[in-house]
């Protein structure tokens, strides 16, 4: 299918506001990928503006410089002899207590390294003790979740999806009077939306999960590498984050928390290192974190992600918030003041929000205008329904939205610009012709030239085309 866009465009828009204040504001840290030059249609090239931090943030340049460190010290890990796998051994397991101090573990917690939080909150999936009756532990998760705090609880059995309400208030409300309906084993709740960067507060909801008897995990993909945390200070039972989330390359996340689930739930991959002993008979499992880290374990992803929880701690908590606070309010108060443009909130009475905000284009394909975005203005957002269905629906938001998202590599100049473009897109309209190639807006004929040496053949305007946006389930429901 093919559609060209259709752009009708106001010719005035008054009240914008004063951007000038933020537009010199600095990165807080120095990422990897800074002054890249990206191209645009009209043949100029710019440096990139990555406002997409919300899927995967750029590395630190502190972290390449890790990895690029250790990198010649890579070798077998826990069952190597030689003096290098010795030296990955000791490396790997300092990282892993780096991880867990990051997140403030107690002193009997566990670090278990996994792949990202989707692959961590399905490991604690299969740690839920079961009913007495043998039926799945019941589990309460809210529908402003994205799918990884969804899915794996759903497929587990045992799982109530709560729907929250128009404010925090109602929606501890609501948590407080399900819970006093059944004995439920663990309510999983967002940190933070990785929608509109909104939450609820982790205090509020702990204390009522635990005067129900409930266990806690906080999905901290979004509020760990923004906010900070700490399992000790807030009583969360257990914690998932991400790596590629918190400047971090080469997959490696955690999951960091009490210690009796993990060493009795089961073995979330079967195989060499998670066990104490192996007969055709049978197998007797190592206790975590072993017992969850099948395989050669991924060094460098841990070794990076330690570092880049180094590179965090070390940063001032309130400079971190003010940079972020600051850069959030500029995008809100900048985009509010273009007509037709929404930015979309789940919770009236939200406070502290991270810096991810969520907006559309009345009358406007969300995927046209990050096509445009990024082919005509050099600036990476995200489109789509952002792996968060169930929210998207609610909200009345089926045809997805635009995301765009800070970090401690955002500047002011990066809001500034965003800020403007959507403008220049709602007064002028798209200046090339864009067309639906697959479910998926690219320009036509387009005439950016890919890096050399990238094995690509063409270029996406989006983030996917063809059988990848249906793969990644996130584009507008059907």
């Amino acid at each position: 299918m093919t559609a060209l866009a259709d752009v009708s465009c106001p010719t005035e828009v008054s009240g914008a506001p004063d951007l000038a204040a933020v537009a010199d504001a600095p990165a807080l840290l120095l990422v990897v990928g800074a002054d890249t030059l990206v191209p645009l249609v009209d043949g100029r090239s710019v440096p990139y503006a990555n406002l997409d931090v919300a899927a995967s943030a750029p590395a630190l340049r502190s972290v390449a410089d890790r990895v690029t460190e250790v990198l010649p010290l890579y070798a077998s890990v826990h069952r190597g002899a030689g003096y290098l796998s010795q030296v990955s051994t000791a490396l790997y397991e300092a990282s892993r207590r780096t991880i867990g101090a990051f997140v403030g573990a107690r002193e009997d917690d566990v670090t278990v390294v996994t792949r990202n939080t989707t692959d961590s909150l399905n490991l604690l999936a299969g740690c839920v003790p079961a009913n007495a009756d043998g039926t799945p532990g019941r589990v309460l998760v809210l529908d402003v979740e994205h799918h990884a705090n969804l899915l794996p609880w759903q497929r587990a059995g045992g799982a109530t999806v709560l729907a929250g309400g128009a404010s925090v208030a109602e929606t501890l409300s609501g948590l407080r009077t399900e819970l006093a309906r059944f004995p439920y084993a663990l309510v999983a709740v967002t940190g933070a939306s990785n929608v509109t960067g909104e939450s609820l507060p982790v205090a509020d909801v702990v204390r009522i999960a635990h005067d129900a008897g409930a266990r806690v995990v906080l999905d901290g993909a979004q509020l760990v590498p923004h906010r900070g945390f700490s399992l000790a200070a807030s009583d969360v039972d257990y914690v998932a984050f991400s790596g590629h989330k918190t400047y971090a390359p080469f997959g490696a996340g955690a999951l960091v928390g009490r210690r009796d689930w993990l060493d009795a739930g089961t073995p979330y991959l079967a195989g060499g290192g998670a066990v104490r002993q192996v007969a055709v008979t049978g197998t007797q499992w190592q206790t975590a974190p072993a017992r969850h880290e099948a395989g050669s374990p991924n060094v460098v992803g841990a070794a990076a992600l330690a570092a880049a929880c180094d590179a965090l701690a070390a940063l001032d908590p309130a400079d971190l918030h003010v940079h972020e606070a600051t850069l959030r309010a500029a995008l809100v108060a900048g985009l509010e003041a273009v007509p037709g443009v929404r930015v979309v909130r789940v919770w009236e009475d939200a406070v502290d929000p991270v810096g991810v905000v969520t907006f559309s284009v009345d009358g406007h394909d969300p995927g046209l205008v990050a096509a445009y975005l990024s082919a005509e203005h050099g600036i990476g957002v995200r489109d789509g329904r952002f792996c968060a269905h169930p929210l998207l629906a609610r909200l009345g938001y089926d045809a997805g939205a635009i995301r765009a998202s800070v970090g401690v590599g955002t500047t002011g100049a990066d809001v500034v610009r965003l800020v403007e473009a959507v403008r220049s897109y709602v007064e002028q309209g798209p200046a090339t012709r864009y067309e639906v190639v697959d479910g998926c807006w690219a320009v036509a004929d387009d005439p950016r030239p890919v890096p050399v040496g990238s094995g690509l053949e063409g270029l996406f305007a989006t983030a996917a085309a063809g059988f990848l946006a249906d793969a990644a389930g996130c584009g507008p429901a059907v």
